[in-house]
């Protein structure tokens, strides 16, 4: 964290306002489980996300969601559950990925580069770099992700360098280099701005 803050004073004076850093893995997730829940939240409030994900959830016995199950359960439930069609292919061809062993296990993920990661799980529809890239700060718990596509961690740099427009994209991993090997926490800290 000192490192941070001797690199970029902006930062800093976010993280005296923010407190400790606080990002909570979600290991306990297999990848697939982890994809899915990624696939869900595409697009949609926390709010109404949660929601959807809880109801598929649902049509799992012991809410534990496998690929195996989910090819199982028809369109109509996952759509009934609150999945648009579009999701609804996509998490059939996650679970297809799975069963396949396309998608690797926790223990190769673990073991593979960041890049090789998100170009493996690019191949998989619906799942994009963001969605790659919430797999890795939240699953895999890798120190050095900045999803610059993200919304929320633009917003929180308008707001935590006082600019009157969200950065462009290359304009904050330009920035970012600074932040380099922990933008992880600065991507922490950038979401919490929003909530200020």
């Amino acid at each position: 964290m000192q490192i941070l803050r001797g690199r970029d004073s902006q930062l800093a004076a976010l993280m005296d306002r923010v407190g400790p850093y606080g990002l909570k893995l979600r290991d306990k997730k297999t990848p697939f489980q982890a994809l899915l829940q990624s696939i869900v939240y595409q697009q949609l409030s926390g709010k109404s996300a949660a929601a959807i994900h809880d109801r598929v959830l649902r049509l799992f016995p012991h809410r534990y969601a496998s690929p195996r199950r989910l090819a199982s359960i028809p369109d109509d439930d996952l759509l009934a559950a609150g999945l648009s069609r579009a999701k609804t292919v996509a998490v059939r061809d996650l679970a297809e990925n799975c069963t396949d062993g396309q998608l690797p296990h926790s223990r190769k993920l673990k073991n593979m580069r960041d890049d090789d990661i998100i170009e493996c799980l690019r191949q998989i529809r619906g799942v994009g770099v963001w969605t790659a890239e919430m797999l890795l700060i939240f699953n895999l718990g890798r120190p050095d992700v900045l999803p610059t596509g993200d919304l929320g961690v633009r917003k929180g740099f308008r707001i935590a360098y006082g600019l009157k427009m969200n950065p462009h994209p290359k304009r904050l991993l330009l920035h970012g280099e600074r932040w380099r090997p922990y933008r992880t926490v600065a991507t922490w800290y950038l979401w919490r701005a929003n909530y200020l």
